[in-house]
């Protein structure tokens, strides 16, 4: 005989579920046919053998181990089912009893069944996966020794990484039985066997007939009766949220760095789910760092999916769970791709919803692609065999797929490429904030400042009232123009997360590792590490969870004078005093601890040049620096014409938003804007759109605090930028003010190179910007001749800047955008790229070559006839600059060396605390300041030297003329050679203003009219110093400026300043409320303890921190009452021969009096 092919057995079954095998003997098993790899062969093999699908009786003998091995699952699964019929025949009245018999007859067949071999589970088990080129995970079919694929069609065991169309196919169950009769064996003896004859049994399809459809039946029924909220914890209440169960979103999503979402991708068959999630999820990944999911039909059908099969209610439910899964996920905050074809739209939007009632975010993507494009694509050739009949009921062709009626996003992947889809669900999810943890508090599409909070310091508009109470009664701290750039950064949210001038903890950490650790909502209880005092010994055990970059010190110095003071009144907080004595904000909970320069000097700028311009600024600073909580006053403006473009971050933020900004890109000039630099702008924004964004905003963004004396004026450069905006698209070097903000930076520079840039940047993004467009050798300069290395030379590599930015801590996801060499193209009038194929045509334009151009107040070149010497033909291309802008130029360096007209940067333009009865011209803190009495032609010869109802019966009361009111630190004076003899700014040497830098002045100031320190009359040693006598009001109350005061005379003290003795008197204003009980020195003493030492230790120190030797005094007790008004008739006197007025002839005068104006009706004889 000769062994025939073994029977075709085709029958509807169900998987069997792959337990652990029993210990059985392997050759027993080797005995029925087949290895244990192959166990499907061994069973057919054994049945061709035995002509029947019954076990023989040497199998039966194997032993009762198989037998268990075998039953085992079944017998649990009917035990299970009987129960869930059970509990649902109790609860209610879906399932008859005529249905219950007949599925207890059903599970009896079912047992006398279980010796039949489970040839199609059997099967299922020997499939193998492979993964195809564009990262489908799909069933191979057919393998070598493996039932065919259409068998398992037709047996509805298509098993759950099958592609979508053998899905499709298995959809409709037939119940039917087909068994061929096997062929009888060919015999020489016998005649011919007949052909084989097929039996076909078909049965009327019934629930109880179909298990899967009884499953989904049971499954449904068991949803349906289980209460939708389950009460996890004590905590939680039935029927409301189980979020008290957990730990809350908002802290699980900061902890992590990222919040929970699901995208859940939907399409035909082909679209490119798994391709497209791919290449999101290896983006999100790798360069984001962030923890992603990807769930599709094969992880999902592998184990949680598997008991389903593809009906339309297993369908269902597949959707079902996928859709709770991802819920769980994404709470737990993953980012979740799904992709499921998923076809019907009531599946998806019940999913939808169960996320909604989450709070978390769903993106529905459809995947939007024409049949024809699928067609053609068909990767795994279902398509063909959809369009030559072999596969039946394929979704999206006969059998439906419902698209999404409003989906969050659609991809026509056949007009993307694959990384074009993947960025534009980027894209989203930054959009969104869904990459970042902490809640967005900035627009759409904008970056969360550092530490994923807003600061804006001002106090409210009811607060502010009281706040400027307080600070009247604080201990007060001077800030410089550069300390007041500074309040500004940090105030308005330029520097987030601060919220204060630094303290020394957070210094540290910023001059050695050029960032902060930081934990804003406290997840690792460092939520106030920022502002509380620091500690050296007493360390949180878990360290901040966040890194934000801070490569800049944000310091505030103060001398040992502002010390002691604040120290001595015992309190914790201080008043912040500007120069021109406006209390602008309270700093609370003050840390004092010691201005280390070297130390900060060396770590910021990694250089040594003494010559350098914000280095000398560090050294002139106090011995000590102050660190805490700053409380804004008022908002902080500059009255110089520009205060339009100074936008808070908070505006700006808004105003990018207005604009429909996605994203926004920032440009930072310290130059007027050229052709050049358009280019590059109008180049930045085609490019940001060519990577998906539809609204790329540019932010202008001119310096405006603090530059060093050579660098171009701010109200030069801004108002050169608004020609650009005017002009518009109109010219070359014009920008569209419809996709473009100017607004002002408010930070000093400080010409640190590498380690300056990195904080352009940072503070360029806690205000919105995404990207940040840098140039070569960013905030650097030259070196000084008192430079250790790099004498006129750059201090910092030119390449340096971009590449520490590109690698700083910190810098998050902020992009950088490089410059590239631009040059003038004389064919077409543009600044472009040069064509290497035809540089002749092009010709370079270098800032030095502008600025001489400029200086020599170049003409526009002829357009048709450009020559290649500039500077010879002293014109310039047309299309180098906006004409308008350009004549900004040239004005400014013709008139370069006027100093008093341009606005080199931001500095206060405020008006002067004046008295009633003056009159000022120019700007009061700058040299053309000037103040006039009206009520008589000088404030020095023509107001009387004593009241005139003091004069007979108080010889100790004098008027004062107040010149610098208390708290104010503008050096003030009399100008003795002017008509009038007005109040004006004093200078330094160099021309520049004077103020006190030592702190904030704790009394009034001022000359007493009518008298003169003459040179000639000595004093030990020492002759006068040529002006009026000064004199020191030492009451509570600030005095205006011009003002005549009558003052009793309390004492006097001797300063010997640079060789002169500068007589210094003492006095209290009569209308003080004090001036009642303090008539002298022991008085003053008495009722203000302390003020004595005080006042000497100022006269000492005071010009210290200008670099100065202590001043002496001629006692460091200040001489009395009846002393000081002996000296006052001496200097009254004096002052009567300088007028002539007791008949001294000029001539006879000292020759210092030279150019002294007295030609007022008081100073006349």
């Amino acid at each position: 005989l000769t062994t025939q092919s073994p029977p075709t057995v085709s029958l509807t079954v169900m998987a069997k579920y792959a337990y652990a095998p029993l210990q059985i003997d392997q050759n027993r098993r080797g005995n029925q046919g087949g290895s244990s790899g192959n166990n499907l062969s061994g069973m057919m093999m054994s049945s061709s053998n035995n002509n029947s699908n019954i076990p023989s009786q040497a199998d039966k003998d194997d032993g009762n181990d198989q037998l268990v091995q075998e039953r085992m699952p079944m017998c649990v699964a009917i035990c299970v089912l009987l129960a869930i019929v059970f509990v649902l025949s109790k609860g209610s009245g879906d399932i008859d009893l005529q249905a219950q018999q007949q599925l207890q007859q059903q599970q009896q067949h079912s047992l006398r069944s279980m010796d039949t071999p489970q040839v199609g589970a059997t099967a299922a088990t020997a499939t193998t996966a492979t993964t195809t080129a564009s990262g489908h995970h799909s069933e191979v079919y057919p393998k070598p020794g493996m039932v065919q694929q259409q068998d398992l069609v037709d047996m509805n065991m298509v098993p759950e990484a099958a592609p979508d169309s053998l899905a499709a196919a298995s959809t409709t169950t037939v119940n039917t039985a087909t068994i061929e009769t096997p062929p009888v064996a060919s015999c020489p003896d016998c005649p011919t066997c007949p052909e084989p004859t097929t039996t076909t049994t078909t049965t009327t399809p019934n629930i109880l007939d179909d298990p899967n459809a009884l499953m989904a039946k049971l499954r449904q029924d068991a949803l349906d009766s289980t209460p939708p909220h389950i009460i996890e914890c004590s905590s939680a209440e039935a029927g409301e949220s189980q979020d008290a169960c957990h730990l809350p979103k908002s802290e699980r999503y900061t902890a992590l760095g990222q919040k929970g979402a699901t995208l859940w991708m939907t399409g035909c068959s082909g679209a490119g789910k798994t391709t497209i999630a791919t290449a999101l999820e290896d983006l999100l990944v790798k360069h984001h760092g962030k923890h992603v999911y990807r769930l599709d039909g094969d992880n999902l059908r592998t184990g949680l999916n598997r008991d389903l099969t593809f009906t339309e209610a297993d369908r269902a439910e597949s959707v079902r769970r996928t859709g709770e899964l991802a819920t769980l996920f994404s709470d737990a905050g993953v980012i979740t791709l799904v992709g499921l074809i998923s076809p019907y739209r009531g599946d998806r939007d019940l999913v939808r919803k169960r996320h909604e009632d989450q709070g978390i975010p769903f993106y529905e993507i459809f995947l939007d692609v024409p049949i024809d494009e699928l067609k053609a694509r068909d990767p795994k050739g279902q398509y063909a065999r959809v369009d030559s009949g072999e596969l039946k009921h394929f979704t999206c062709i006969d059998d439906p797929y419902e698209e999404p009626l409003d989906p969050e996003i659609t991809l026509k992947t056949h007009e993307l490429k694959i990384e074009e889809s993947a960025k534009i669900l980027l894209q989203r999810l930054e959009k969104d904030g869904i990459l970042m943890g902490p809640p967005k508090v900035t627009p759409p599409g904008l970056p969360n400042p550092d530490g994923d909070l807003l600061v804006d310091l001002l106090v409210s508009p009811t607060e502010a009232p009281s706040k400027q109470a307080e600070a009247a009664t604080l201990p007060k701290v001077l800030l410089t123009d550069i300390d007041l750039n500074w309040l500004q950064t940090v105030a308005e949210g330029w520097a987030a997360p601060l919220t204060g001038f630094m303290r020394e903890g957070i210094l540290l950490e910023t001059l050695h590792f050029n960032s902060l650790l930081v934990d804003p909502f406290n997840i690792t209880g460092n939520g106030d590490k920022l502002t509380t005092k620091t500690k050296f010994e007493d360390f949180n055990p878990h360290r901040p969870n966040h890194r934000v970059s801070m490569p800049i010190p944000i310091t505030l110095s103060l001398t040992e004078f502002t010390k002691d003071s604040i120290e001595q009144s015992g309190k914790q907080d201080v008043a912040l005093v500007t120069r021109m004595g406006k209390m602008i904000a309270i700093l609370r909970n003050v840390e004092i601890y010691e201005n280390r320069k070297e130390e900060i000097v060396t770590r910021m700028f990694g250089a040594i040049d003494m010559g350098h311009p914000y280095i000398k600024n560090i050294y002139a600073g106090g011995d000590y620096l102050i660190g805490g909580e700053i409380e804004l006053l008022e908002r902080i403006v500059y009255n110089d014409g520009l205060d339009q473009w100074r936008k808070t971050v908070t505006e700006l933020l808004q105003e990018f938003d207005d604009k429909g900004a996605d994203t926004v890109y920032a440009f930072q000039t310290r130059n007027p804007t050229h052709a050049g630099h358009a280019y590059l702008m109008k180049s930045a924004g085609e490019d940001l759109k060519r990577q998906g964004y539809e609204n790329p905003v540019l932010w202008l963004s001119p310096l405006g605090g603090w530059t060093k004396s050579d660098d171009v004026p701010l109200d030069v450069r801004v108002k050169q930028h608004e020609e650009v905006l005017k002009m518009g698209t109109d010219h070359p070097g014009g920008l569209d003010p419809a996709s473009t903000v100017m607004a002002i930076w408010p930070a000093p520079m400080v010409y640190a190179g590498p380690t300056e840039v990195q904080f352009h940047a940072k503070s360029r993004r806690c205000a919105g910007a995404s990207y940040f467009v840098v140039g070569r050798d960013p905030a650097g300069m030259k070196g000084s001749m008192e430079a250790v290395a790099h004498q006129d030379d750059d201090l910092y590599d030119g390449n340096h800047g971009r590449y520490v930015l590109q690698n700083s801590p910190g810098i998050e996801d902020m992009k950088m955008l490089s410059f590239v060499k631009v040059m003038y193209d004389v064919t077409d009038n543009v600044m472009k790229v040069p064509d290497e194929s035809r540089m002749d045509d092009f010709i370079s334009i270098s800032g030095t070559k502008m600025r001489l151009l400029a200086r020599n107040g170049a003409v526009p070149c002829s357009a048709t006839d450009i020559p290649t010497d500039l500077v010879e033909a002293n014109c310039i291309p047309s299309g180098f600059m906006v004409p308008d802008g350009w004549d900004l130029v040239v004005d400014y360096y013709k008139n370069i060396d006027n100093t008093t007209r341009w606005i080199p940067w931001s500095q206060p333009h405020v008006d002067p605390p004046a008295a009633e009865g003056t009159v000022s011209t120019g700007s009061f803190g700058f040299s053309t300041f000037a103040m006039q009495n009206v009520g008589s032609a000088s404030f020095w010869h023509d107001i009387e030297y004593m009241p005139s109802a003091y004069k007979d019966n108080d010889k100790g009361i004098i008027n004062m003329v107040t010149e610098i009111p208390m708290y104010m630190a503008a050096k003030m004076e009399v100008d003795k050679s002017s008509p009038g003899n007005p109040i004006i700014q004093d200078s330094n040497k160099d021309g520049s203003p004077r103020y006190y830098t030592y702190g904030t002045p704790f009394f009034n100031y001022g000359l007493i009219p009518q008298t003169w320190e003459d040179p000639d009359l000595k004093t030990g040693l020492f002759g006068g110093d040529n002006d009026p006598i000064d004199v020191m009001e030492l009451g509570s109350t600030s005095l205006k400026m011009g003002s005549v005061t009558p003052c009793r005379v309390l004492g006097s003290m001797e300063l010997i300043d640079e060789g002169e003795m500068d007589h210094k008197i003492l006095c209290i204003s009569l209308s003080d409320p004090d001036a009642s009980r303090i008539h002298n020195m022991d008085d003053l003493e008495a009722v203000k303890p302390g003020y004595i030492a005080k006042i000497v230790h100022w006269w000492k120190y005071y010009k210290t921190s200008d670099g100065k030797d202590v001043n002496s005094l001629g006692s460091e007790t200040p001489r009395t009452v009846d002393q000081a008004l002996q000296v006052l008739e001496e200097v009254h006197h004096r002052w009567r021969s300088l007028c002539g007025l007791d008949g001294t002839r000029r001539t006879a005068l000292s020759s210092h009096t030279d150019g002294f104006w007295l030609a007022s009706q008081g100073c006349r004889a």
